[in-house]
């Protein structure tokens, strides 16, 4: 296994495993879907993301609080859409 697979295990195992389940459905599914064709310099600013507090994190995702400009970058900017895209795809907030 190369260090990216090793590396791509690793950010998969803790998109999914936050420990705040709200965070878990959507990163670990974009972690699923988008982590084998990230750069090396977007998955620098995944790893970054995830090493931020989970509260945090999700608030910034669902756009309930700013994001800092250090972490508003193209990698949460692809989260929120994905968020997004998954969302209207069971049909809103009735699932549908």
């Amino acid at each position: 296994m190369s260090t990216d697979d090793t590396r791509l295990k690793r950010l998969k195992f803790r998109a999914w495993h936050r420990g705040f389940r709200e965070a878990d459905l959507i990163l670990g599914p974009f972690a699923d879907k988008f982590g084998p064709s990230l750069t090396p310099e977007q998955l620098d600013a995944f790893e970054a993301l995830l090493e931020q507090p989970d509260q945090d994190l999700y608030e910034w995702i669902v756009e309930r609080t700013p994001t800092p400009p250090e972490h508003d970058g193209e990698i949460l900017r692809m989260i929120k859409q994905f968020r997004f895209d998954a969302f209207e795809a069971r049909g809103g907030p009735h699932g549908g």
